[in-house]
């Protein structure tokens, strides 16, 4: 019987960190975006993140990956994921214009229950009766977030929920890009391809960059590449079961980060949407390691 490498726990104790402190990287890189959208348009914060994290994406991806990640098989599936992106992106950061930071959080949790509901419908994926379940479930949470037809409810509310499904159609986009190409290269790609794309749209919405802001677009920019980064090292030293639920730590970062720059604060039935939401994504995340068992 084979034992366990000793150096195994060390490197999930350092996957359990990066995933932890790159949440929270990704997390401010929220709170920084939803700051900038009372001044410019979501596209033209979108357009100067990629374009002052591109520089670093690149040198990211050399060091990790050699000047092999500058290479892709499938350039197209690369510019399709690219769209999805910015779409998604966009998305988001318009939602973050009118609601609660921690509210558009919460919401955007839904993505792996489109994930396995697209995953079946076109992919042929046999999806059993608990999953379902689970993905039943997480949408009486989004129902509950949501509250439609009742005195709180806001459109702008579907537009997190609509930025997890273009986000489950990029996640299932990158099954069809070559197996040889790492994921240094996606993050490249994905960088390169959001900035050309932003590049051709944003002068329709372009407004003179105030000097008080150049840093928060550098720091934006710095936080969403670091975050990015240091999850997709959590997931390469420590098992997906282990690191992925932490994902939902965002959520109290974005509480703590609304409570502390706008004193925003969800009330308890916000809470209890988001918990199921939650609860049921753990769920799934830990009925798939089990089935790989």
């Amino acid at each position: 019987m084979q034992t366990a490498s000793p150096a195994a726990p060390a490197s999930h104790q350092t996957g359990i960190a990066l995933m932890c402190i790159g949440v929270a990287f990704l997390t401010v890189n929220d709170a920084i975006a939803k700051t900038l959208t009372q001044t410019y348009s979501p596209l033209q914060i979108l357009f100067l993140r990629n374009v002052i994290a591109l520089p670093f994406a690149l040198m990211i991806a050399l060091r990790m990956g050699g000047t092999g990640a500058l290479r892709s098989y499938r350039p197209s599936v690369h510019l399709l994921r690219g769209i999805l992106w910015v779409a998604g992106t966009f998305l988001f950061f318009t939602s973050l214009r009118f609601l609660q930071l921690a509210e558009a959080t919460a919401l955007i949790f839904v993505a792996p229950f489109f994930i396995i509901a697209l995953s079946a419908a076109f992919l042929g994926e046999r999806v059993g009766w608990r999953r379902w379940s689970a993905v039943i479930a997480g949408f009486i949470g989004v129902l509950i977030v949501v509250r439609p037809g009742g005195a709180t409810f806001q459109l702008a509310s579907l537009l997190p929920v609509a930025t997890a499904f273009v986000y489950a159609l990029m996640m299932l986009g990158s099954r069809f890009v070559d197996s040889r190409e790492s994921v240094w290269t996606l993050l490249l790609y994905l960088t390169g391809t959001s900035a050309l794309l932003s590049t051709v749209l944003v002068p329709f919405v372009w407004v003179p960059v105030r000097m008080e802001h150049l840093w928060l677009f550098v720091a934006i920019a710095l936080c969403g590449t670091a975050g990015i980064t240091m999850m997709t090292q959590a997931f390469r030293l420590a098992p997906a079961s282990i690191v992925a639920p932490l994902d939902y730590t965002a959520l109290l970062w974005a509480t703590l980060l609304g409570w502390l720059i706008w004193n925003e604060m969800p009330d308890g039935v916000t809470f209890i949407g988001a918990g199921i939401i939650i609860a049921s994504g753990v769920w799934v995340i830990l009925r798939e390691r089990r089935r790989r068992i």
